[in-house]
């Protein structure tokens, strides 16, 4: 029996006051463009992060690939870091359907600076290499650990991309853990890109669904590339309304997530040194170096899942472990308990 579900914040389902939001939700043919909960949705998230309009979409991956495809045409390139989602972690959709080119700088936890983007970027050399059309940035960054993006380096990167005619997209999945972890305004980030995608499926708890914004035209454009790539939905404002629900009672409660995994972390810290870097938890994400206690990865996931604490080995020697709504105080408590006397005992000593 799992007592504490780590693997990730999607794993969330929604309550009973979410569940009565979407049984009694206005619906009508989205397709046709008729469902006022999807309207006032899409309206409401794109006022949130300072742009026109917004279009949902049934993932983050297609929200993050619809905002690429605007942006880049085939041919050209688009350019993160090597551990983005958009690169990693969507099966090459980039490239399989928009025919688009990649390239990548190597961050220190996913950590964005302007310098790094600045290097890789080329613009203006006509038809001898392959241009930059857009930057990428994901706030928080999954696989770097949570890690909160400085506003100053999109700031600056911004001002570049301007400059030399480049867009950006924010990857922003997990960006309401930004703002609630650093008090900076949504719209503060929201509007040095271009398109934005934000997610209500992970911290907020929603079942199912992201959010594309950026302007008007951006957006109507969008919503034909949804059509084309099978994102189409009918009467989706049942989804609609658990993104509602989650937008006016999930977002301030993120630091509640935000401060069980630090007790966590802090714990692990103590029970084994080395094998977390206190520094490195900045929101809801903890990445724990197993192989600092004798483990590999696989063989710590599948002993903490034997005692019912759920996690995700993202590398060989690194396990990540997400809090969110699901897991409260007891089961951090019991997470707690299994993860320090794995990382204590060591993975030599432990079947």
């Amino acid at each position: 029996m799992i007592r504490a579900d780590l693997l990730s914040d999607t794993v969330t389902r929604p309550g009973f006051a979410m569940r009565e939001a979407m049984a009694t939700a206005v619906v009508g043919d989205d397709v046709f463009g008729e469902d006022p909960s999807l309207r006032e949705l899409e309206a409401r998230v794109a006022e949130l992060l300072g742009h026109e309009a917004g279009l949902f979409t049934p993932s983050g991956s297609m929200a993050n690939q619809l905002g690429v495809r605007l942006h880049v045409k085939p041919g050209e390139e688009l350019i993160g870091d090597s551990l983005a989602h958009v690169l990693r972690a969507e099966l090459g959709a980039a490239a399989v359907l928009s025919g688009i080119s990649s390239r990548t700088w190597v961050s220190e936890r996913g950590r964005f600076r302007a310098a790094d983007a600045a290097a890789l970027m080329i613009t203006g050399v006509g038809p001898y290499q392959v241009c930059t059309a857009l930057v990428i940035v994901e706030n928080t960054h999954n696989f770097g650990g949570g890690t909160v993006q400085p506003l100053d380096e999109i700031r600056r990167a911004r001002e570049l991309t301007r400059e030399h005619g480049v867009a950006m997209h924010l990857d922003g999945a997990r960006l309401w853990n930004a703002h609630v972890a650093t008090g900076v305004p949504l719209e503060d980030y929201g509007r040095e890109f271009d398109t934005v995608s934000v997610c209500l499926s992970k911290g907020l708890g929603a079942p199912v669904g992201s959010v594309l914004v950026g302007g008007a035209e951006a957006i109507a454009e969008a919503r034909i590339w949804r059509k084309r790539f099978g994102g189409g939905m009918r009467q989706a404002g049942i989804l609609a309304a658990a993104g509602l629900w989650a937008l006016e009672h999930h977002i301030d409660r993120l630091s509640v997530d935000h401060a069980r995994a630090r007790r966590a972390a802090e714990a692990m810290a103590e029970a084994a040194p080395g094998s977390v870097d206190l520094a490195t938890v900045e929101t809801n994400i903890v990445i724990v170096d197993v192989a600092a206690a004798g483990w590999a990865a696989p063989e710590f996931v599948a002993a903490a899942l034997t005692r019912g604490v759920r996690s995700y080995a993202v590398s060989a020697r690194a396990v990540r472990l997400v809090w969110h709504l699901d897991v409260d105080d007891e089961a951090t408590g019991h997470a707690i308990d299994v993860l320090t006397s794995l990382l204590s005992r060591g993975g030599q000593h432990t079947a």
